[in-house]
C-alpha cells in the first residue's frame, strides 16, 4: 500500500450493541471493530464472555481464545435481571445501528430485547441472531461447533478412509458463521442507506456448515453420490494430496493434465503422463493407487523443500506440510502483513494477533486495541446510556 491512509474506516459511525458470546457473534462484532465500527460489548458481571475462562493457553493478560476475537471492543458489564442494567441495555439497543445476539431464541424476547422490542423504538436498526440450528424446529438446542460438525456431516467426509469421522482442527463452523453474519450486516446497512429500512437477520450454524460443504453437496444433490472420508485425497482430482517424499508428506495439486505432465517431467518419470492410466485427470482418479506408488517412488529422491523449489519454479502447486507458525513465515515472506500489534489503553504492547484478510486502497488507520478487560469501559458507558 503506497496511499496515505483514508480519514476515515469503511464503517466509521457505526454502532453495534454485542450481546453475543463465545466466538460466532464475537467475531463478526470484531470484523465490524476492525473495520472502523464502534463495539460495545455487553457482558455478564463477575465472569463475563465465557471465553474468558477458556485457557489455556493464557497470554499475559488473559485466555487467548477470548483475546483472538474480541479486540476493539468496549466491554459493560450489565446484569440483565437486574431493572436498571436491563434499561441500560435497551437504551443501548435503542441507539444502536446494529444489534447482535447469540442467545436461545426467545430469551431477548422475554426480557423485552428481542427484534420487535428493540425496532419498535429503533426501526431502522440491524437485528443479528446467530443460533444453533434456527429459530423454529432446532430453536432450544444449544449450538456447539462440534456437534454442528458431526450433524451436518462435514465429520463425514473428515479424516482417514477407515478411521472415525473427525473434526477439523478449528472451530470452522463458528468462523464461517461470523462470517456469514458480516455479509448480511453489510448488506442490511446498505440495504439501509438506500431505503432507511432496517432489517431482521437470522443465520444458524448448520445452515452456514451446509452453505460451506460446496462441491461435497452439490455431489449429493446433482449426482445422487454419497461422499466420504477421504483422509487428504480430494474426491474428484488427483494427484491432489499428500505423498511422501524423503524427508516427510509433501502436499501436490495438479488442477489440469498440463500441470500433471510438468509434475512427471520434474519428476524423472514423463513417461507416467503417457500411461493410459493416468493420460487424464478422470484416469488418474480411477487408477489412484497406482498413481500414488509411481510419484512417490520418483518423490524418494529429494527432500520436501527441495521438491518445493523445484516444483514451484515450473508453475506446479506444490508445498512442504508445515505448522501455523511456518504459515505466518510464509505469509510474513509474500509481503502479506499476516499479524498487526495490538495495545491497551495505555498504549502498552499486549502481543500481536491475526490482522483483518483484507487489505484497503486507499488504506485506512484500522483501531489496534486489544480485547478489554471485562467493564473496562463500564462506568463511562453506563454513564453514557444513563444520559
Amino acid at each position: 500500500m503506497t496511499a496515505a491512509p483514508a480519514s476515515t474506516a469503511p464503517l466509521d459511525g457505526i454502532l453495534v450493541a454485542d450481546f453475543s458470546r463465545v466466538l460466532a457473534g464475537p467475531l463478526a462484532s470484531m470484523t465490524l471493530a476492525d473495520l472502523g465500527a464502534r463495539v460495545v460489548k455487553v457482558e455478564r458481571p463477575g465472569t463475563g464472555d465465557d471465553t474468558r475462562a477458556w485457557g489455556p493457553p493464557w497470554s499475559p493478560h488473559a485466555a487467548t481464545y477470548f483475546e483472538g476475537v474480541n479486540r476493539n471492543k468496549e466491554s459493560v458489564a450489565l446484569d440483565l435481571k437486574d431493572p436498571a442494567d436491563l434499561d441500560r441495555a435497551k437504551r443501548l439497543a435503542q441507539r444502536a445501528d446494529v444489534v447482535i445476539e447469540n442467545f436461545l431464541p426467545g430469551t431477548l424476547d422475554r426480557v423485552g430485547l428481542g427484534y420487535d422490542d428493540v425496532a419498535r423504538e429503533n426501526p431502522g436498526v440491524v437485528y443479528v441472531s446467530i443460533t444453533g440450528f434456527g429459530s423454529t424446529g432446532g430453536a432450544q438446542l444449544p449450538g456447539y461447533d462440534f456437534v454442528v460438525q458431526a450433524i451436518g456431516g462435514l465429520m463425514h467426509i473428515t479424516g482417514a478412509p477407515d478411521g472415525d469421522p473427525m473434526k477439523v482442527g478449528v472451530a470452522v463452523v463458528d468462523v464461517l458463521t461470523g462470517k456469514d453474519a458480516v455479509i448480511g450486516v453489510l448488506a442490511a446497512l446498505r440495504r439501509r442507506e438506500a431505503t432507511g429500512e432496517g432489517s431482521r437477520i437470522e443465520v444458524s450454524l448448520l445452515s452456514s456448515l451446509q452453505g460451506a460443504l460446496a462441491n461435497q453437496a452439490s455431489a449429493h444433490l446433482g449426482a445422487g453420490a454419497s461422499p466420504t472420508r477421504m483422509g487428504n485425497m480430494h474426491p474428484s482430482i488427483a494427484p491432489y494430496e499428500l505423498l511422501q517424499c524423503a524427508d516427510g508428506p509433501f502436499a501436490i495439486a495438479c488442477g489440469n493434465d498440463a500441470q500433471f505432465r510438468k509434475l512427471t517431467e520434474a519428476l524423472g518419470i514423463p513417461d507416467v503422463a503417457q500411461d493410459e492410466r493416468f493420460r487424464t485427470n478422470a484416469d488418474r482418479v480411477a487408477h489412484r493407487p497406482a498413481l500414488r506408488d509411481a510419484l512417490e517412488t520418483a518423490l524418494a529422491a529429494a527432500t520436501a523443500a527441495e521438491w518445493q523449489e523445484r516444483l514451484t519454479a515450473i508453475g506446479v502447486p506444490a508445498g512442504q506440510a508445515g505448522d501455523i507458525a511456518s504459515g505466518l513465515e510464509y505469509a510474513e515472506r509474500f509481503g502479506l502483513e499476516p499479524t498487526i500489534e495490538v495495545h491497551a489503553a495505555d498504549g502498552a504492547s499486549h502481543g500481536r494477533q491475526v490482522r483483518h484478510p483484507v487489505l484497503w486502497d486507499p488504506p485506512f488507520e484500522a483501531p489496534r486495541r486489544a480485547a478489554p478487560a471485562l467493564d473496562e469501559q463500564g462506568d463511562a458507558i453506563r454513564s453514557w446510556l444513563d444520559r
